[in-house]
């Protein structure tokens, strides 16, 4: 008999890819999404039920009839710059949010949590960064991940919860089938601008900071190919239904790329250039962010296959083609 897993934000990047992975392993797929981010048209794996994690009465009611085994919780805003400038919704929808789902869980007797965490929660770091690294965020978006991961732990150790939090470092790339990929409207992410770039000879991309204490001057990031995330997420599961214990895990490649090195690989990729200059810092951007995935490899057996620069680049790529011409 299959298992469900009830998926909050399934209609988003990275939760699509996730609910692609968990149907492909044996679970039945329930997506839990408001649609203010995500895509109806990416709800492909399962049945879509249109809610707010805001809406305590509407999540309650929707576990109790789903029933699910599981729950992976991706509806969170994500945005580093926007939590800055407005940082009420992400306390609101990040924070408050995942308090009403974890107290619907408890109503409905769910006790397994996967939990989509980030890099963010560890701020301004020198060293190769392992889940004992030392977590301070520099930003409202960072802080309200960290701030559930706290929630998470307590209710853990005070009720029937046991959870997997999957820390990830930049996500980058697309479904190499085709069948999801990604999609933010406005766009802030830094491979879909400088794929823009390239694909669009009255666009430039701009490098936010370019006097950043690195090799250089601009952002390193630890960039992780989204359907490597989704097959950690689904590993996860199975670790949580095998009757495991509590985990919480890094997933990047140990491996950082600059900005303009992501920008010069577009390039290669594309064959064409990407037009470029150099902007300001972006506030609440760290000048290097890179994860030790040992951990993951070790509890989890996830290793991250797909994830250099050209298979990245190569899969947004053809996700952006076909996206903007509305073409299967």
């Amino acid at each position: 008999m299959s298992k469900t897993v009830f998926v909050t934000g399934g209609a988003g990047y990275v939760g699509s890819h996730a609910c692609k992975a968990f149907a492909a392993n044996g679970w039945k797929v329930v997506v839990y999404d408001n649609l203010s981010r995500g895509w109806r048209d990416l709800v492909k794996w399962g049945e879509l039920i249109e809610g707010d994690i805001i809406d305590r009465e509407a999540l309650s009611a929707a576990l109790a009839r789903v029933k699910p085994d599981a729950v992976a919780h991706f509806a969170a805003f994500a945005y580093v710059a926007e939590s800055m400038q407005d940082p009420a919704i992400y306390y609101r929808n990040n924070v408050t949010g995942t308090l009403n789902l974890l107290d619907a869980m408890r109503e409905a007797g769910v006790s397994q949590l996967i939990f989509s965490s980030s890099c963010a929660t560890y701020g301004v770091q020198d060293e190769l960064i392992t889940e004992d690294t030392p977590q301070a965020p520099i930003n409202p978006y960072g802080r309200s991940k960290l701030m559930v991961e706290h929630v998470i732990a307590d209710y853990a150790a005070a009720y029937d919860l046991r959870y997997v939090i999957l820390r990830y470092f930049n996500a980058g790339g697309c479904d190499p089938d085709g069948e999801t990929g990604e999609r933010h409207d406005p766009e802030p992410h830094v491979i879909p601008l400088a794929i823009q770039g390239a694909m669009d000879g009255t666009f430039t991309f701009t490098i936010n900071g370019t006097d950043f204490d690195t090799p250089d001057g601009s952002c390193v990031r630890d960039y992780v190919h989204v359907s490597d995330l989704a097959d950690a997420h689904w590993r996860a599961l199975d670790h949580l239904s095998a009757g495991k214990d509590s985990q919480t895990l890094n997933l990047g490649t140990g491996r950082g790329s600059s900005v303009i090195e992501l920008a010069d690989a577009v390039e290669r990729v594309a064959g064409k250039p990407v037009p470029r200059k150099a902007g300001p810092r972006r506030p609440g951007d760290p000048p290097s962010l890179v994860a030790s995935p040992a951990k993951a490899k070790e509890v989890l057996g996830w290793e991250a296959k797909m994830s250099d620069l050209d298979t990245i680049l190569t899969t947004a790529w053809a996700w952006f083609e076909r996206d903007k011409t509305g073409e299967p």
